[in-house]
């Protein structure tokens, strides 16, 4: 194999002085390479060519571009898609996702897919691109947790509570956000990334739901002291976007219905190409993660079931606790379960492994006065079909769960069960409910997978000259 390599240097370097002031730009778009090429690969043409695509991948993707550069007769082969795929395939994202950002969210917002043929992208040039991409800092911020790092990682770095009342814009927010992100900056140092040297991705819950003047006005208050607070603390340029437009990314779509569970409240939340519907309607309901696992706690109490803290209770919700696809015919059911948590014993739960997410459905049976999951998600359904926005309702019969209490297994089919006795068929036909991609990252995910973007920071972001000047920015918020 070393001897291989070395002939195609070999075979490269008897050529390299007539090339070497060649004006070759190594990311044209390229075709796709076939043996009946007629450009010679010397010692190599008596080898099959996928054999040849082996060889190169073995040379990775820096010195295969140069084979592009100092060779023309390699330039082909070395440009061929399948090559450059493959490395993408080993490079920080998975592939389907790579591919979801390239063609749906280049052009940042709003939304324009690439709609030419895949064989007129160059997977060449949007290596070389994300290459160059510097990265940014990730932050998914919410009212109950925060998860941060760094978009080069495969996952959240740090996770934190942060109790911060996004909603609450009579509260000082500015110093309350500089003290936010200024503790996540201290952890992030400990990784040598510092403010000022990197563009920051923000996700954000969203909070004010209406259309209305007051709601835009306090939206938009929001986003200025997020930007004041981070542009204060030297970062070049920030990009924010709310949480479920960002789980919408991470599940590769750019139109749907995203559920996010929050901490305090549940938002159903209509998205087409990316951005939120709210002249259809941003559905609320006053259940969250909290009310679920209070719930779950009660039960315990009342059960005579000891434990030391909330986190122990959210520990068994997330290992034990399910949603019924049929709550009545459950009750008949022997359900008992046990799960171990570190420091505190064995645990037993029977009929509130079950009962604890019914909530979502009945939060009658936890003395909350709300309608059920189930009936938000149809109404904005409803709203949806009504509003005419597109000549295809397809667009809006993709449900995407976002949230660590939406990973509960069984939610996704129960919904969907539930939907369809809801919805004539006109509406439900054709209903899709997809769990959260990357469970309680899913926001994070997102995030990431635009920070990684060969285009970003591009038009994604705003920088401190440009929120100065107080450009008009139409950021999906």
């Amino acid at each position: 194999m070393a001897m291989l390599l070395k002939k195609v240097w070999q075979s490269m370097s008897n050529r390299a002085t007539s090339f070497s002031s060649s004006s070759i730009d190594p990311v044209t778009t390229p075709p796709s390479y076939t043996e009946s090429s007629s450009s010679s690969l010397g010692a190599f043409d008596r080898l099959p060519i996928d054999v040849v695509l082996q060889i190169v991948r073995l040379v990775g993707p820096k010195d295969a571009a140069r084979l592009s550069v100092v060779c023309k007769s390699w330039r082909p082969l070395v440009s061929d898609n399948r090559l450059w795929i493959y490395f993408l395939l080993n490079y920080h994202d998975t592939w389907d996702s790579v591919f979801f950002v390239e063609t749906h969210l280049r052009s940042g917002y709003p939304i324009q897919t690439f709609s030419s043929p895949i064989t007129e992208l160059s997977f060449m040039r949007i290596y070389g691109q994300r290459v160059q991409v510097p990265g940014a800092v990730i932050v998914d911020g919410g009212s109950g947790h925060c998860k941060y790092g760094w978009s080069k990682n495969a996952c959240p770095s740090g996770r934190s509570a942060t109790f911060l009342e996004f909603g609450n814009i009579e509260s000082p927010m500015y110093s309350r956000l500089q003290h936010f992100f200024a503790t996540i900056y201290s952890s992030l140092y400990r990784m040598q990334v510092k403010a000022s040297a990197h563009p920051i991705v923000v996700s954000l819950p969203l909070c004010h739901y209406d259309d209305t003047e007051s709601a835009r006005a306090s939206r938009r208050q929001l986003k200025d002291t997020i930007y004041t607070a981070l542009f204060d603390m030297k970062v070049p340029a920030v990009c924010a976007i709310n949480q479920a437009t960002l789980a919408l990314y991470a599940a590769q779509r750019t139109s749907g219905i995203v559920v996010n569970i929050g901490f305090q409240v549940t938002s159903v939340v209509p998205i087409l190409h990316g951005k939120v519907m709210r002249t259809v309607g941003v559905e609320v309901m006053g259940v969250g993660a909290l009310k679920v696992t209070g719930f779950l706690r009660e039960q315990m109490q009342r059960n005579n079931l000891n434990f030391e803290s909330l986190h122990t209770v959210q520990t068994l919700k997330e290992n034990l606790c399910y949603v019924a696809a049929d709550f009545e015919a459950e009750l008949y059911k022997d359900t008992q379960a046990s799960f171990e948590v570190p420091g505190e014993g064995w645990f037993t739960l029977s009929k509130e492994r079950f009962k604890t997410g019914e909530v979502l459905f009945q939060p009658c049976i936890a003395g909350v006065r709300a309608m059920g999951l189930q009936q938000a998600v149809a109404l904005c359904m409803d709203h949806c079909h009504a509003a005419e926005l597109t000549e295809d309702d397809a667009w809006f019969k993709t449900i995407v769960l976002s949230g660590g209490t939406a990973c509960l297994p069984g939610l996704a089919e129960r919904l969907e069960k539930e939907l369809h006795g809801l919805l004539p068929p006109s509406i439900s036909n054709g209903i899709r409910v997809i769990s959260p991609p990357y469970g309680a990252d899913s926001a994070w995910i997102g995030a990431k997978l635009i920070g990684n973007l060969s285009t970003f920071p591009g038009s994604w972001c705003v920088t401190k000259k440009q929120f100065r000047r107080k450009s008009r920015f139409t950021l999906a918020w």
